[in-house]
């Protein structure tokens, strides 16, 4: 599978809008020494819903259509995000997964969009398209420090480009545009597990994704474990395939977030359980709560999983 999209180049176009409105959306912009950009999206800046969409929509290199919409939930009568792509391995996996840990000295973010792309070390890459060469990168930090000149200079050494050329869009997850861009990878979680379980990715044409938007908290474990929540326990998605039904009831019951022995208790306690320590947690809890198919090849429909308002309730009260 080849692609000629260039991943950076709609995520600067993206950044470029917002340059044209940052008082409108609450942002400010600092430069490294070397003149590496960085917009701030919530963490010194206030930030808020527009602001997060369009954080969202740059992590996704502007291969989807993300917008606010009313939920369907009966305990949460709030805004969600919806989300759409017809691009899901390039827009999800090769931009909007975050599997980049950016840990120069005692900094430390989830370094997500197509800045990965460039890069292209990840493992991922292996398996997926999209690797490219850019001349200008972008990446999201979800992160609530302001990255300094060190920052720069190890993403410079590593993406071998002049900070620059390196433009950083960051915020942290407790914030309201932090919580948006987060809960808005309800597709890139299934996506990610989809993957994971070794389904074939390229039969997946189009992916929609729904979620509802988690109250803010400064509290930074109360806050990962609200956004998470939102999708564990309150994500649908849908995709649609092009491959065998038996493929799809193979592997759809394993796809839900209910699929991991981790499942059924707010994620805040799960994180606390182990220390803060993601790599203790079931990886394949990271997923939406529902999952549709719907097979271009033989018309037949199929839903896994089931929305567990009840355990959204007990983590967002």
């Amino acid at each position: 599978m080849t692609t000629n999209l260039n991943l950076n180049a709609g995520a600067m176009r993206i950044v470029n809008r917002v340059q044209s409105k940052i008082a409108e959306l609450g942002l400010s912009v600092t430069k490294s020494e070397k003149k590496g950009t960085f917009f701030d999206f919530g963490i010194k800046s206030k930030g808020g819903i527009q602001a997060g969409l369009e954080l969202a929509r740059a992590c996704m290199s502007g291969l989807a259509k993300i917008s606010m919409v009313s939920s369907h939930l009966d305990l949460w009568k709030g805004p969600a995000i919806a989300v759409t792509t017809d691009h899901p391995v390039l827009a999800c996996l090769a931009s909007q997964y975050a599997g980049w840990q950016i840990a120069p000295g005692k900094f430390f973010a989830m370094g997500s969009g197509p800045m990965r792309a460039h890069y292209g070390k990840e493992e991922l890459f292996n398996h997926i398209p999209g690797k490219e060469k850019a001349d200008q990168v972008v990446g999201i930090l979800e992160t609530g420090k302001l990255p300094d000149d060190s920052v720069f200079d190890y993403l410079s050494d590593k993406l071998e480009l002049p900070h620059e050329k390196i433009t950083l869009l960051g915020a942290p997850t407790g914030s309201i545009a932090g919580s948006i861009q987060i809960v808005a990878r309800s597709i890139e979680t299934a996506m990610h597990k989809l993957h994971e379980l070794k389904f074939p990715l390229e039969t997946i044409k189009q992916g929609a994704g729904w979620a509802p938007i988690a109250p803010p908290s400064n509290d930074f474990t109360e806050a990962i474990g609200r956004t998470n929540d939102a999708i564990l326990y309150g994500g649908t998605v849908h995709f649609w395939v092009e491959t065998e039904d038996d493929i799809i009831k193979t592997f759809g019951p394993k796809v839900p977030s209910n699929s991991s022995p981790d499942h059924g208790q707010p994620f805040a306690e799960i994180f606390r359980r182990v220390k803060g320590d993601f790599y203790k947690i079931d990886p394949l809890l990271f997923s939406p709560a529902t999952i549709h198919f719907y097979n271009l090849k033989t018309g037949r429909c199929f839903k896994f999983g089931n929305l567990e308002t009840n355990l959204l309730e007990k983590s967002w009260n």
